[in-house]
C-alpha cells in the first residue's frame, strides 16, 4: 500500500457514533461460497488483498458461507492489528443443524443452516455465536438482517436487544441490513439507528431511495452504507452476467443495463468504475462496500474506485434517463 490517500482510505464517521470507517468496505458474501465453493487460501489472500489497499472495514453475516465467512474473516483478523478496523455482522439468523428453511444460494456449507430468529434472546444468542466464529471480544456494527416478513418482531426483539448491547459496550453502532428502502424507512422514523446497509436499491440501475430512505436518513444523521453497487453482475457485463437481485434477469433490465454501458463506454470509463462510485454522490452516503472472490477482483475495485470519471458521464446519463435528474454525483476526483 502506498502512502498516497485515496478515496477508497478515507475515512467517515458512522452517524453520531465514533465508529470511522474506510470509504470502500470490503464485503465476504463471497468469500462465504456465493455463487460457488471458495478456498480457504483464497479468502485469506483476498482479505489481506483489501487490508493491503488500506481497506479497515469487514462486513459479515452467518449466512454468509453458513458460518464460513465469519470463521475465516476471524482467522485472518487475528494476525492483524484490532483496533485499526471496523467489523460489521448481521443478526436475525442462527444456525442450526436443521433442515433449511429456505435455498442457500451458498456453496461448500458447514452441516448448518440458518433459522430466522428475530427475537431479543435470539439476537443476543446470534451476536454471541458470532463473537465466537470471528474470535472478538466485541463488534463494531451489528445489522438486523433481512427482516422483511418480520418488522413487529425486529423491531421489539432483535433493536431492543441492540441497543442494550451498544449500551453494554459490546456493539458500537446499531443498524439494519435489507435489499428494501421502504422497511429502513420505518426504521430510521424510531429514531434509535446508527446506520443502515442498503443493498441493490441505490445503484446506476435505481435510485428509488432518494425518494424517502436518503433523505430521512440525512435529516437525521444516519448514515447510509451501500453493498449490490452491481445489482448481482448486470453492471458488470450484462451480456455475460445477466442476473439481478440474485436470479436470472429481466429482459428490460438488460437493455437499460447495456445502455448505461454503452455511454461509460463513449466517456472510456468501465461501468464497474461508475457503478462503484455513483452512491458516494449522496450525503447520507458513507461507504460502499465491494463483494470480491479474489485478491485480483479486490484490487481492481480499489482501482476503479479512485478512477476519474468526467461530469460529462453522469450529465449524459441524465440526458438518456437512465439516471434520475435528482440523483446529486461524485465529485470528480
Amino acid at each position: 500500500m502506498t502512502d498516497r490517500p485515496t478515496r477508497a482510505t478515507q475515512r467517515v464517521r458512522i452517524g453520531q457514533t465514533d465508529v470511522e470507517v474506510t470509504r470502500l468496505g470490503l464485503g465476504t458474501a463471497p468469500l462465504g461460497g456465493w455463487p460457488e465453493a471458495t478456498d480457504p487460501t483464497v479468502a485469506d489472500a483476498t482479505i489481506q488483498a483489501a487490508w493491503d489497499a488500506g481497506i479497515r472495514f469487514f462486513d459479515t453475516a452467518p449466512l454468509y458461507g453458513h458460518g464460513l465467512s465469519e470463521t475465516w474473516l476471524g482467522q485472518k483478523l487475528s494476525k492483524l492489528p484490532r483496533d485499526e478496523c471496523v467489523v460489521a455482522t448481521k443478526v436475525g439468523r442462527l444456525l442450526r443443524a436443521v433442515d433449511p428453511e429456505e435455498p442457500s444460494l451458498f456453496h461448500g456449507t458447514p452441516p448448518v443452516n440458518p433459522i430466522y430468529d428475530f427475537s431479543y434472546d435470539g439476537t443476543v444468542r446470534s451476536h454471541e455465536e458470532s463473537l465466537d466464529r470471528l474470535g472478538l471480544d466485541s463488534l463494531d456494527i451489528a445489522h438486523i438482517h433481512d427482516p422483511d416478513d418480520h418488522y413487529d418482531e425486529a423491531l421489539d426483539g432483535a433493536r431492543r436487544a441492540l441497543q442494550d448491547l451498544k449500551a453494554a459496550g459490546r456493539i458500537r453502532a446499531v443498524s439494519a441490513g435489507m435489499n428494501q428502502a421502504e422497511m429502513l424507512t420505518r426504521f430510521a422514523r424510531t429514531g434509535d439507528f446508527d446506520c443502515f446497509l442498503l443493498a441493490g436499491r441505490y445503484t446506476l440501475l435505481e435510485q428509488g431511495a432518494l425518494d424517502s430512505l436518503l433523505p430521512e436518513c440525512l435529516d437525521r444523521g444516519i448514515s447510509v452504507i451501500t453493498g449490490g453497487v452491481f445489482n448481482s453482475g448486470v453492471l458488470i457485463d450484462p451480456d455475460q452476467q445477466a442476473y439481478y437481485n440474485y436470479a436470472d434477469a429481466a429482459p428490460e433490465i438488460v437493455e437499460r443495463a447495456r445502455r448505461i454501458g454503452a455511454i461509460c463506454a463513449r466517456h472510456d470509463v468501465p461501468v464497474k468504475a461508475a457503478a462503484l462510485q455513483f452512491p458516494l454522490g449522496h450525503p447520507a452516503v458513507a461507504c460502499v462496500l465491494t463483494g470480491a472472490r479474489t485478491p485480483a477482483e479486490l484490487e481492481e475495485n480499489v482501482a476503479l474506485f479512485d478512477l476519474p470519471i468526467p461530469p460529462a458521464l453522469w450529465e449524459d446519463l441524465k440526458r438518456e434517463q437512465l439516471l434520475r435528474d435528482d440523483a446529486p454525483v461524485p465529485e470528480e476526483i
